[in-house]
Order: structure tokens, then sequence, then C-alpha cells
């Protein structure tokens, strides 16, 4: 490497061989990250616990209620109409934040820190994944709330009918 740069190799993978092999291989290349899968990598390099050094994001969000849809991440609870929605608990915390005052475009950067709890890399495809699978489970209710795109910024949660 030029200037003394050290290089940075991160491996990802469920398999304990490939990740020896990889160990094995790349001795003395540098920097060496092994994690098993991506949400051991996150947590690795965007820690949550809440120490002196690194209070991590914070306490996601309280209940919030958006006409007749109400969203209770820690309760683990997401109703519309009175009847709960079989929701994940990323999807949860996704429609949670969409529902929040003041409502608005949440930018890719804001959804992704304050869901995901990283720095945003420009990379939008998880972000884009989840509110796929978000906005297929609300299709399926009833004049239920929608999700919606704003090209190039962000997504904003139109009340249901």
């Amino acid at each position: 490497m030029a200037n003394g740069e050290v290089p940075l190799v991160v491996c990802v993978s469920t398999d304990v061989a490939v990740r020896e092999r990889v160990v094995r291989r790349l001795d003395d290349f540098g920097t060496v990250v092994i994690c098993s899968d991506l949400s051991e990598l996150r947590a690795m390099l965007f820690p949550t616990a809440g120490d002196a050094t690194n209070p991590g994001p914070g306490p996601g969000p309280g209940p919030v209620s958006l006409g007749e849809l109400s969203v209770d991440p820690g309760g683990h609870l997401v109703t519309w109409r009175g009847e709960p929605l079989a929701l994940t608990r990323l999807e949860r915390e996704l429609l949670a934040r969409l529902a929040s005052a003041p409502l608005g475009v949440w930018t890719y950067e804001r959804l992704f820190g304050s869901v995901w709890g990283g720095a945003y890399l420009g990379d939008t495809a998880i972000l884009h994944s989840a509110v796929k699978r978000l906005r297929r489970k609300l299709r399926a209710v009833e004049g239920g709330p929608q999700v919606q795109t704003v090209r190039g910024v962000g997504y904003r949660l139109a009340p249901g009918r």
C-alpha cells in the first residue's frame, strides 16, 4: 500500500471454514474483520450498548398513533382499526418512525440512522428492501396507511382511508 496505508478486509460468512481460510490467507496482510452475519458486523461497527464513551443511538420511539394506526415498538404491537398487524421488529420500528410527529419526509440518512442505528454509507438496498416488505403487508390491510416514496430523498407515510 502507498503512503503507509494499512488495508482493511471485512469477511462476512456463516461458514466457519470460509472464515478460517480468510484468516490463514490474509495473515500479515493488514486488519481483517471476521463476522458470521451482518448483524454482528453492524454491532461491531455501531455499538449500541450504553457506556460513558459510547452512549449509542438511545431508546427507540415510544407508542405512536396516526389516525386508526397505532404503533407500539416497545410493546411489539401494531394495530390498524384495532386489529393487530403481523410485522417484524424492523418493520414496527420503521413504521413508528414514519408515523412520528412531525409528519413529513424522512430522508434515507435519517431513517437509516434512526432505525438501524448506524451511519448511512450511501447504500439504500437494505432500506428499500425493508420498505418493500412493509408496503406488501400494509397493502393487505383494507384502507391502511401507505408508505410513499419521495424520489431521491426518502419516504413518508400517508394515513389510511
